[in-house]
């Protein structure tokens, strides 16, 4: 084991979806035979990390369930003092720690309104698990490292098998027991291209890029490589970029692009073909050989069902960006001007 705290936390990862499996489909089914009926829509409350998880969310259970997903505002809640009206709402609260008081308040004002409420978190004695009426662990431990990554996986895991069972599909269950063994892979294949990553050591800025589940994806290792490196990265689905931004694309241009087989192939092949004629640096993150052989730094993901790859997805995006603080001669366990812990009203 590393002495360094969030290199062994990427490394837990398929220990930790391993123990969420076990322990909490049980957990989730009894959770959801309780809610049957009692919701047409879902709203979710969160920040940071959890945020892109809600993201994650939106194309899961409208693809899976037929359930339309809204992210909540927060400020609402709190600064306005102006809670919307969530008649036939289920409310979820997304969030590590549990301690953020504009989560906790959407959902407090959520049980005002007798809608039912639901948290996805690690701390079980929190404010957001104790004004929830049921709750899902994450199953992660402790996180010591500033930047998430179990916990983001975890929740992403946790609501799939929301999901799952919620359509009642034992396919797409039988699906996600494969999981801790393709991460497992997946840390192998990424490892071995980390001493390529010294390429970007002088990089500024970066795009990464992600449509449809892998929308979330893109937010998230935008996130992670901000937090880790300072460079500033934005994230943007294919579709959004091409209205505008791809006029910044110019030789050299940095571009994270994740492309898992699937829907939306057809339109990101397009679009990796379009910035590479433009002279872009595409790090690629993929199943498909033939887009891998593209980029100068490929991570080759597993074969896996397209609602799933986003687990699989973001953990090359943790390594390179874990990998890049170091080679700018950053702490990756403790970003200057972060905290674990973030409590926003």
């Amino acid at each position: 084991m590393s002495k360094e705290l969030l290199l062994n936390e990427i490394y837990e990862q398929p220990v930790v979806i391993e123990s969420l499996l076990k322990y909490e489909k049980n957990n989730i089914q009894k959770i959801i035979s309780q809610l049957k009926d009692r919701f047409n829509y879902i709203i979710i409350a969160a920040r940071g990390t959890s945020d892109n998880a809600a993201r994650y969310a939106q194309y899961l259970f409208g693809a899976h369930n037929s359930i339309q997903v809204a992210l909540a505002t927060p400020s609402l809640f709190t600064l306005y003092q102006k809670p919307p009206n969530m008649s036939g709402a289920l409310v979820i609260g997304i969030s590590q720690s549990g301690q953020s008081p504009d989560i906790v308040s959407v959902l407090r004002e959520a049980k005002k309104q007798a809608r039912p409420t639901l948290s996805i978190t690690n701390e079980l004695d929190s404010p957001l698990a104790k004004v929830s009426n049921f709750c899902i662990p994450l199953h992660i431990g402790k996180e010591l490292a500033t930047a998430a990554t179990k916990s983001y996986t975890s929740s992403l895991v946790s609501l799939a098998v929301f999901s799952s069972i919620l359509n009642s599909n034992k396919s797409l269950i039988s699906e996600l027991d494969r999981l801790p063994e393709q991460i497992h892979l997946t840390i192998n294949m990424s490892s071995e291209k980390m001493k390529n990553v010294q390429r970007y050591r002088y990089m500024e800025d970066i795009v990464v890029i992600g449509r449809g589940f892998n929308y979330a994806t893109a937010f998230e290792i935008a996130l992670k490589v901000k937090e880790l490196t300072r460079v500033v990265a934005v994230a943007y689905s294919s579709a959004d970029f091409r209205h505008g931004p791809i006029a910044t694309v110019h030789s050299g241009f940095p571009l994270i692009i994740i492309a898992p087989s699937g829907a939306t192939s057809m339109d990101i092949k397009e679009f990796i073909q379009k910035v590479d004629a433009l002279g872009a640096e595409l790090i690629v993150i993929s199943n498909q050989k033939e887009l891998l052989k593209i980029s100068p730094l490929p991570f080759e993901i597993p074969s896996i069902s397209e609602w799933l790859t986003p687990i699989l997805c973001v953990v090359p995006g943790q390594m390179f960006a874990r990998q890049l603080a170091i080679e700018k001669r950053f702490n990756p366990d403790h970003p200057e001007g972060l905290t674990k812990v973030t409590q926003t009203f």
